[in-house]
């Protein structure tokens, strides 16, 4: 069986194959032209993963080759071991034989006087048991902390800075009008411009623990930086989970994924039509985007698999990229995953049609001399607006 080290090495120059593979694909794709947006961000999350892998493949190679080079001076010394075996204690068939050796010991035999001497000598065999104070055990670091704190769909808007505790944005509802004459001299069409108001309001999200002196003290890694970073993550979680609430019940319903498997043609159907929806809403103002839960990959994956032919509607998805967000691309519209989406459907919108406002507040600590502890928050503020729900288009797949 081949080393695991060898295992791992092997994977790695895989993998490095298949992404230069997905890299020179859309390339090829461009052909004279130049790359789109989209495919440059393709071939930049394929690049940095190559340079990731190269600088996990370092150490491997270094330990590798020391295990060769030891291998081959242990072969090297075998024959030289082997020559002084440890002496063994002897194992007497009989009691004749072993009062035989007694007598010959005791006329100055010196093999005999060894071989029962070596025989009552009682060895205490020392075990890791008999000293347990002795051993340590290690804590390997980092802490083990499975959560998400990526918000791909915040990152994607861009939040803003939040101007205050109430702020409004101006919002035309009603153009002018232009039309054409009846007649020379005849009065022209006029229409009054209307502008409404869109009014939010700070919204607050945060949380506290309450954290021992002697935890502070004691602990390594330090317990203080845990708990911090901790917060800072499930608020982030938090956050995005609210602002697809908000986005979700202001989208308009778009065409559904027909029940059973999906298909490729109605997919590419409920997207162009959310890209008509989006512009009629919006008259081309913004970027379209798309954006899911991971209960879509196993739908949407088998589907677009990332091994197209140059004329197909996707590139493909990478399903090994998708904690970074960004999994590909179906009819050049961009498709992101983020655990707070809801359960099967795709929000697919204009980064004209809804806005996000933050102000951060960061962790917050005070120390309660009474019973020797810190408290610690992690707080901000975060507002989701809708600016226009006809530009968010939400698909649905019907199980």
């Amino acid at each position: 069986m081949a080393p695991a080290t060898d295992a791992m090495l092997g994977r790695y120059v895989a993998e490095l194959e298949e992404r230069q593979a997905f890299i020179d694909g859309i390339v090829s794709s461009a052909g004279d032209g130049d790359l789109t947006d989209e495919k440059l961000e393709l071939v930049t999350e394929a690049r940095n993963r190559i340079g990731t892998i190269n600088r996990l493949m370092l150490p491997l190679e270094e330990s590798r080759r020391i295990a060769v080079e030891s291998a081959a001076r242990l072969a090297e010394l075998g024959p030289v071991l082997a020559g002084s075996p440890a002496p063994t204690a002897p194992e007497y068939r009989s009691a004749g034989e072993y009062i035989m050796d007694r007598w010959r010991a005791g006329i100055g035999h010196g093999d005999a006087r060894d071989r029962v001497e070596m025989f009552h000598r009682a060895a205490a065999h020392q075990t890791t048991g008999d000293n347990p104070g002795l051993i340590p055990t290690p804590i390997l670091a980092p802490v083990v902390s499975f959560i998400d704190s990526n918000r791909p769909l915040v990152t994607r808007l861009g939040p803003r800075q939040l101007p205050g505790q109430t702020w409004s944005r101006p919002k035309v509802t009603q153009h002018t009008t232009v039309g054409t004459q009846s007649a020379e001299k005849a009065e022209l069409v006029s229409q009054k411009m209307t502008i409404s108001k869109l009014t939010a309001t700070a919204v607050t999200y945060g949380g506290y623990v309450n954290v021992s002196r002697q935890d502070i003290d004691f602990t390594q890694p330090g317990i203080m930086d845990i708990v911090i970073s901790d917060l800072a993550a499930v608020y982030a979680v938090q956050t995005e989970a609210a602002a697809f609430t908000t986005f979700d019940a202001a989208a308009q319903a778009g065409v559904a994924i027909a029940t059973g498997a999906a298909t490729a043609a109605g997919v590419q159907t409920s997207l162009w039509d959310a890209a008509s929806k989006i512009y009629t809403a919006t008259k081309g103002a913004g970027q379209v985007f798309a954006i899911c839960g991971p209960d879509m990959l196993p739908i949407l994956g088998p589907v677009f698999p990332p091994y197209n032919p140059t004329n197909a509607a996707s590139p493909g998805l990478a399903a090994g990229d998708f904690g970074t967000g960004l999994v590909g691309s179906i009819t050049g519209i961009p498709l992101y995953v983020s655990p707070g989406c809801g359960t099967l459907r795709i929000l697919v919108f204009s980064t004209a049609a809804a806005e996000v406002y933050e102000d951060r507040i960061g962790s917050l600590s005070v120390v309660e001399p009474s019973v020797l502890g810190v408290q610690v928050a992690y707080a901000g503020y975060f507002t989701p607006m809708t600016i226009e729900g006809n530009g968010i288009v939400k698909i649905v797949k019907t199980p």
